[in-house]
């Protein structure tokens, strides 16, 4: 791993302590009623994955960068073969405590989505990637790397922070006051101040980057996707809700050769 990438790692471990919303793992009812169809999964805070979404997930599934407990014991529970991958191997103990709980069968493999070389090319049928490609700061190496281990006419479905979400001082933010203070696209690594990077170290925080429209629609035609369904998403949180309607965006891809 590199230097972000075990930052990132504490830090979701971290996450996981505080009790983060996407570290929470599903309940046995949850799983029982996934075991007869009854579920959905989310990709994003707070919208479900639309009906007509869940019935293209196929086959042999990457959960990829979503530890914690949530997407992959579900799909297991339906029925499909699940692997789950994630830097964090707290996240990923949340889905090996389900799987014992539920008697699910679960691959675990904690690894950053910048690298997925120990799969094989083609081994995948569907991957899923809930809100994750902004704590890495190249997106188009993980499409890559997606593109390489998903079968010909697999599907790439993934959720992402929009863009303007990155222009808000955090401190300020979470008072519910709403300031500008970065230029995007942001990077942790370039926008902030090496004194508010030393922080964000002490307290276990997240490194992230924005990306741009560009980096993410372009990346995806670039690593042979065509995205062929979309929808926005709230975060959950009023401040921002009601100044951007569309804080989350929901990708759904094909890979093709052509």
């Amino acid at each position: 791993m590199n230097e972000i990438e075990k930052l990132n790692s504490m830090a979701w471990d971290e996450e996981k302590e505080r009790n983060n919303w996407w570290t929470r793992a599903v309940s046995r009812d949850e799983t029982d009623k996934a075991r007869i169809g009854s579920f959905s999964i989310s990709i994003t805070p707070v919208k479900k994955l639309p009906q007509h979404w869940m019935e293209k997930i196929i086959g042999k599934v990457l959960a990829l960068a979503s530890g914690g407990g949530q997407q992959g014991p579900l799909l297991a529970a339906a029925g499909y073969d699940v692997t789950v991958v994630d830097i964090s191997q707290k996240q990923l103990e949340q889905d090996k405590a389900v799987a014992e709980r539920d008697n699910l069968e679960i691959r675990t493999v904690r690894a950053s989505m910048n690298d997925l070389s120990m799969f094989d090319t083609d081994e995948f049928d569907t991957v899923i990637c809930p809100v994750s490609i902004n704590f890495v700061e190249d997106c188009g190496k993980v499409f890559q790397q997606v593109s390489r281990v998903l079968k010909e006419g697999g599907r790439f479905m993934f959720g992402t922070a929009n863009p303007v979400m990155y222009i808000f001082d955090v401190a300020k933010l979470e008072k519910g006051r709403m300031k500008i203070k970065y230029t995007l696209p942001f990077s942790a690594m370039r926008s902030l101040s090496v004194k508010e990077r030393n922080r964000l170290m002490k307290d276990r925080g997240t490194f992230e980057f924005s990306h741009t429209l560009d980096s993410v629609i372009g990346g995806l035609c670039t690593a042979g996707f065509i995205v062929d369904d979309f929808y926005s998403d709230t975060s959950g949180f009023e401040p921002v809700d009601s100044y951007i309607q569309d804080c989350y965006l929901a990708f759904s891809a094909v890979k093709t050769n052509v």
